[in-house]
């Protein structure tokens, strides 16, 4: 391992990442009142800061962008004061870490919105799905169509969101595009029946994913920011009849706003990477910025990747969440710590910030 091209640096637009590994965006459901990041955060990122580049658990950009109990926003003073902590610990340890900014859209539950109102989406579709809230999992509420008039307030609120991340300290921002949340419920057929600008063919399903990301660019600029997409994904109840051609157009556009990478969900998120044929080749030959792959990476198949230059930068996540030094156990070629699942989601400590590193855990080279 120690000659791997992974433990290589990696120029990522202005910055310099110290290996190829990334820390893929994990809820992890601990934000307190008033959706402030937990204290805990800044020890939990900070422990990570080994990796070449941390991106944030998903976080909304405002109170109707939530779907999740204790899910982090970027849209208050408070919220942007917890995660400079977190920033500063982070870039403290040598670390560079993005925020993933995030609207749910239909995959939330009336508890979490504005005056108990009803989530929005690009179409009045309930999703087959599970969200979490009061402590346990229950049914998503029924969505309502966004209005053609909204949707601007939507762009602006990406907007913002960016820019009060710049402001917590973040070296960029990830735009979440993926997983069936609100920039792919527009994107995908399944979930967009609309018939006004935004709905139809490909060039207007993939608008709304396009304006967000041409907001934040001009905000932030560019070689600060990155999409998560995930073609194929059944997450959150999504599908779409034909994705390559979308994905294709999608990822030439942008290309063409220069964003410095594209982060690609191959496969079901968190399951098969087979699921559907698609050729994620076509991505990484149309995009000139970085390509991150996602989706059931070890450290064989991401040294395979990234040795045929098939991609620039691997996530992993949930070997993250167990692992805060997972870039030294792969190096040394230690025993990985095997992640609780029953901690993921809310509570304290536990399964959050005291997984051992390899010296507490007394793990032989």
């Amino acid at each position: 391992m120690s000659t791997s091209k992974l433990l290589e640096p990696f120029k990522l637009g202005s910055i310099t990442l110290s290996n190829r590994f990334v820390m893929a965006p994990l809820t992890r459901n601990r934000a307190l009142e008033g959706l402030v990041p937990n204290p805990l955060a800044v020890e939990y990122y900070g422990q990570r800061a080994s990796a070449g580049l941390l991106i944030s658990e998903a976080t909304q950009v405002s109170q109707q962008g939530q779907g999740y109990q204790d899910t982090p926003g970027i849209y208050s003073r408070d919220q942007i004061a917890g995660w400079r902590k977190v920033t500063d610990r982070v870039h403290a340890q040598g670390g560079r870490i993005f925020l993933q900014l995030w609207h749910v859209g239909r995959i939330s539950h009336t508890s979490l919105q504005p005056n108990g109102g009803a989530p929005v989406a690009p179409s009045a579709i309930r999703a087959n799905g599970k969200t979490f809230v009061g402590g346990t999992f229950a049914d998503v509420s029924e969505p309502r169509a966004l209005e053609l008039s909204e949707i601007p307030g939507i762009i602006d609120s990406f907007k913002k969101g960016a820019a009060n991340a710049i402001a917590a300290g973040f070296d960029g921002v990830e735009i979440h595009g993926a997983n069936g949340y609100l920039l792919d419920q527009f994107a995908r057929d399944s979930t967009n029946k609309r018939t006004d600008a935004y709905g139809g063919g490909i060039e207007n399903r993939a608008k709304l994913m396009l304006e967000v990301t041409r907001a934040v660019t001009s905000e932030v600029g560019a070689e600060r920011t990155g999409i998560r997409i995930s073609p194929v994904t059944p997450s959150n109840d999504i599908s779409d009849s034909n994705p390559q051609p979308l994905f294709d157009y999608i990822v030439d556009h942008l290309n063409a706003l220069k964003l410095i990478y594209i982060h690609v969900i191959e496969g079901a998120t968190g399951g098969a990477r087979d699921i559907a044929p698609f050729d994620y080749h076509s991505l990484r030959n149309r995009f000139k910025g970085a390509y991150i792959a996602n989706n059931g990476y070890n450290l064989e198949l991401a040294n395979k990747v990234v040795t045929a230059n098939e991609a620039d930068l691997i996530a992993f996540g949930k070997l993250f969440i167990a692992n805060p030094d997972l870039v030294e156990r792969f190096k040394r070629g230690a025993r990985l710590n095997t992640p609780d699942k029953a901690t993921f989601y809310g509570g304290g400590a536990k399964g959050y910030t005291d997984y051992p590193a390899l010296e507490s855990a007394g793990a032989a080279e």
